[in-house]
């Protein structure tokens, strides 16, 4: 093979490679487009107020993968997960599955909040309240 096509060949697989530095594996996107397609009547609720940048301007994404994990919301600018609690969540091994992914995600960079499912369903607006202080601790004042 003449050297030319061989210096060719191998900048192709090094740009291939740096490409797919990026991408997410295929299992981890199958994963988070289940979640999606199957959230619950809260999230679904929460995320027509999360979405579309329509909480002032903050950018939230939903069943976002964070290492092993998926977060039900998360707004990477500002680094804070929002998590949408249930009835699931109130057993001992279930609490400290919690604890122990609210603490590897604190580990990356992240601030957890975590809302229950009824309370989306009947203060919302205080839910939404709650998300804005939590967005004001981290970075001060939210765009208008």
């Amino acid at each position: 093979m003449p050297e030319e096509r061989m210096r060719a060949l191998r900048s192709k697989v090094l740009l291939f490679n740096l490409t797919q530095i990026s991408f997410t594996p295929r299992k981890i996107l199958r994963r988070a487009r289940t979640l999606r397609r199957t959230e619950t009547e809260a999230e679904k609720r929460l995320r027509g107020y999360l979405r579309d940048r329509r909480l002032n301007g903050n950018k939230f994404i939903r069943q976002a993968p964070v290492g092993p994990y998926f977060a039900d919301f998360l707004c990477r600018e500002k680094r804070l997960i929002v998590e949408v609690d249930g009835a699931t969540h109130s057993e001992d091994r279930e609490i400290a599955y919690d604890v122990r992914r609210t603490e590897f995600l604190t580990l990356q960079g992240y601030r957890v909040h975590r809302v229950q499912n009824v309370d989306v369903f009947t203060i919302l607006p205080d839910v939404l309240d709650m998300i804005l202080m939590k967005l004001e601790e981290l970075w001060g004042v939210t765009a208008p």
